[in-house]
């Protein structure tokens, strides 16, 4: 399984995905920590990533 972790998802979360198995990737390890929510939508489908997310905004955004 792929992730994409949105910044209120801690760095000790993805680590240990990341030693589980999983391919975890955290915004703030590829510098996009300001990056709208939309765009981060976007991503996370063009990566075919799961979006890991605490930010309740994101609901609006899918539908």
């Amino acid at each position: 399984m792929k992730f994409l972790a949105d910044m209120g998802i801690s760095l000790r979360t993805v680590s240990w995905l990341c030693s589980g198995g999983y391919d975890v990737v955290h915004l703030r390890d590829e510098g996009l920590q300001r990056l709208p929510d939309n765009e981060i939508l976007i991503k996370a489908r063009a990566e075919g990533r799961i979006l890991l997310t605490v930010d309740l905004d994101f609901a609006p955004l899918n539908s």
